[in-house]
Formats: C-alpha cells, sequence, structure tokens
C-alpha cells in the first residue's frame, strides 16, 4: 500500500506510522529522516537544503520534494510506502500525484489521525524531558515522575522545552490548520481519506488503522 499519514502536532504520526510500516511490510519515509540522511550523505538536495536551513530559511518545496521522490525509488518502496511530514501542503500533494502518476503509481489511502484541540495542547505541554539524557521523557498528566521535576531514572532535572509550551503548540497548530489541514479536503475529493480517533492506548489506535486500511484495500 501506498498511504500518506496526516494529522496535527500531538497525534502521535510518528509512533503510529513506524508501528503500521512494521505491519505492513512497508518503510516509513519521514520528512526529517529524509533531511537528516541527505544532509548526513552530503547529497546535492542535502547541501542544498543545509543551505537554507543554516539561514534561518524555510527549505523549498521543489527540494523536499525531490528528496521524497528519490527515497520513493528505491528498491524497498517497490511495493509501497508510508509518508509521514510529506506532503505538507496542497503544492507538495499535487506536485506527489503528478509524481505517481509519472511512475504509473497511485496513492491507496491516506490515513487522518484525528485528536480534540484541547487534547493535542494536553499531550505536548504537558511532556517534561530530563536534562541528563533526553531519552528520558515523562509526562505531568499521563507519565508523571515520582518526584515532581526529577527523572525517576538518574535524578536529572525535569525540564519543558521551549517548542513544548502551550503558546507555541498553539501556534504549530495555526500552522497546521492553515499549510496541512487543507489537504485533507484535497484527498476527500479524490475518495482516499480515511478518518480515525488517536485517543486511547497506542496499540488501540494502531489496530483502528489497520483496519480502516483493511476495509480501504478490500474496498480498493
Amino acid at each position: 500500500m501506498r498511504i500518506v499519514l496526516v494529522g496535527p502536532p500531538g497525534a502521535g504520526k510518528g509512533t503510529q506510522a513506524a508501528f503500521l510500516a512494521q505491519n505492513l511490510s512497508i518503510p516509513h519515509i519521514s520528512t526529517g529522516d529524509l533531511f537528516r540522511a541527505n544532509i548526513s550523505r552530503q547529497t546535492d538536495l542535502g547541501k542544498l537544503a543545509k543551505s537554507y536551513m543554516d539561514a534561518g530559511n524555510l527549505v523549498p518545496d521543489e527540494v523536499t520534494i525531490g528528496m521524497a521522490k528519490d527515497r520513493m525509488e528505491q528498491p524497498d518502496a517497490e511495493n509501497g510506502f508510508l509518508l509521514d511530514g510529506f506532503p505538507r501542503n496542497v503544492s507538495q500533494a499535487e506536485s506527489l500525484d503528478e509524481m505517481l502518476q509519472h511512475e504509473g503509481m497511485k496513492l491507496d489511502a491516506v490515513l487522518d489521525l484525528e485528536v480534540p484541540e484541547e487534547e493535542v495542547v494536553k499531550r505536548i505541554a504537558g511532556r517534561r524531558i530530563c536534562r541528563n539524557d533526553s531519552a528520558h521523557v515523562f509526562h505531568v498528566s499521563y507519565k508523571a515522575p515520582k518526584q515532581e521535576g526529577v527523572c525517576d531514572v538518574c535524578g536529572g532535572e525535569l525540564y519543558q522545552r521551549d517548542d513544548d509550551s502551550e503558546e507555541t503548540v498553539r501556534k504549530r497548530l495555526e500552522v497546521y490548520h492553515t499549510q496541512t489541514e487543507p489537504i485533507i479536503d484535497y484527498y476527500k475529493a479524490q475518495g482516499l481519506v480515511v478518518t480515525i480517533s488517536a485517543l486511547g492506548k497506542v496499540e488501540d489506535v494502531t489496530g483502528r488503522a489497520m483496519e480502516a486500511l483493511q476495509h480501504e484495500g478490500d474496498a480498493a
């Protein structure tokens, strides 16, 4: 299957993408991984992306699209892929359609992870990270440390990242609503959107997603 995963920040896209890709035996292609891999390997696209990032500018769509195209042409993506973080806007979605059409391919489904806005704010703004080891992550509501502000694992100080503040989260949601959410309507017009609730346990959300995708595959 060729799937695009969409949803607001805090919907758990990265977690779900990893599980779904494993269950469907297709590669998980995330924008973040694409950028890191190209910059690390110092590809032409990676150097170009880094020049924009170093200057504090947004990387142009055509650079992101070029990286995605290169990744989707790799042998492990021959039988499908799961795109996470791309396309990010309608322009990128149109370019993806053109690219796939040129290769004689098409998307099978667009999985929309639905989460109420206040839950997104609660999920992200409640995160606390250990200063000693960023892998030690806690949450004031869902995974509270035994002692407030202290890491259970190593005793390090827990802090809230700047980009996890409520103000920043709400700004990120504004960007999502303005730039990314319109692609849902774009794909709805093609009959590709499958919407599921991203509330509840991780495995429950994965189960709902697999069931919905299976139904979509059977219908196709």
